[in-house]
């Protein structure tokens, strides 16, 4: 399936969640969402919360006949007997969660043709009131994704997923995610969900920062608090500048951290040493690349730029005029600083 030049409309976890409860007996569900934002997981709460036990089946490890079953000798005929944990012998409603199912090679995706349009096994019909919902990465995120055959598509309800950063927020601290890393996010909420990098290295989804702060929890109780341990694990786990980010604040002791909106509406915030107020500035920078400041008025903008220090500034302002401009930046400002400095 073509991923280039579609029109698409994304949902949250939550209104995902939503959707599974409400269709899911009548009709099939793939959710494709980048890797790691807990796609697997909604699934699972979802089925949980209607009572439903989750039947799972990975993509990358089935074969067409775990699928359409083992035929075996009935009289003169030959039947296919399924298998056991996508028509279990217990004949009441379950979720069946096919996970990873872009990842299936053709033949597999065949097999679930008529699992996926007709709810049925060869001649065997699934429970009454039993779910069947898929998940799978995009094209785009080089995650072990095969090309989709347009019969499957057609097949199923196509839901593409996002994270929403105050949904994450709101469940990371009901699952107690540590304060140290949600305050970075708060100021860093670009670092929440990373693109997927085009070398195989470690970068920032909300699955791993969630198990950065399970990793660092199980060392601090063994009592490796060293700033060398932390670092490391952090950068085995997260995007490289997310990582060296999050560890100079850490070490900073930053304990207070805003979203960049706040230091611009409130530039008397950004106190503390030196390299504590660079980090600070050099997320505003971040935010201001990304478009992540959020609505800000022209006078806040105008204000934060003639209020802050003259090399934070220039800082923040390097390479970034023309999306400060966008702001409500002062043109008047812009004409001073690239007479002075040639920005």
């Amino acid at each position: 399936m073509s991923q280039d030049h579609r029109l698409t409309e994304t949902i949250t976890l939550s209104q995902a969640k939503r959707l599974i409860t409400a269709l899911a007996a009548e009709q099939s569900l793939l959710l494709l969402s980048p890797p790691g934002i807990g796609k697997s997981d909604i699934v699972r709460q979802a089925a949980a919360e209607a009572g439903l036990p989750c039947r799972s089946l990975l993509g990358t490890q089935i074969a067409p006949e775990d699928v359409s079953g083992i035929p075996r000798i009935v009289g003169e005929r030959s039947v296919f007997c399924p298998p056991r944990i996508l028509l279990p012998e217990d004949s009441g409603p379950f979720c069946l969660f096919l996970d990873e199912l872009p990842a299936c090679a053709p033949d597999v995706q065949k097999a679930f043709y008529s699992l996926l349009l007709e709810r049925r096994l060869g001649e065997f019909p699934l429970p009454p009131g039993t779910w069947v919902v898929a998940a799978g990465n995009r094209a785009e995120d080089r995650a072990l994704v095969r090309t989709i055959s347009s019969a499957l598509v057609n097949r199923v309800f196509v839901l593409e997923v996002k994270v929403d950063f105050k949904e994450w927020m709101t469940w990371a601290k009901s699952q107690g995610v540590r304060s140290d890393i949600l305050a970075f996010l708060t100021f860093m909420p670009s670092a929440l969900q990373r693109n997927v990098p085009r070398e195989p290295v470690p970068f920032s989804t909300p699955r791993a920062w969630a198990t950065l702060s399970r990793a660092l929890d199980l060392a601090d109780r063994h009592g490796i608090t060293d700033s060398a341990s932390r670092r490391a694990l952090a950068f085995g786990r997260v995007s490289g500048e997310d990582a060296a980010i999050f560890a100079a604040t850490t070490e900073a002791r930053l304990e207070q951290l805003h979203g960049a909106d706040v230091y611009v509406r409130n530039p008397d915030e950004i106190c503390g040493e030196s390299s504590a107020r660079w980090l600070i500035i050099h997320a505003i920078r971040l935010a201001v690349r990304d478009d992540l400041l959020g609505e800000l008025t022209p006078d806040e903008v105008n204000h934060f730029l003639r209020t802050i220090p003259q090399e934070f500034c220039f800082a923040v302002l390097t390479d970034l005029v023309h999306k400060w401009g966008a702001l409500g930046a002062d043109p008047a400002m812009f004409d001073l600083l690239r007479e002075v400095t040639g920005l």
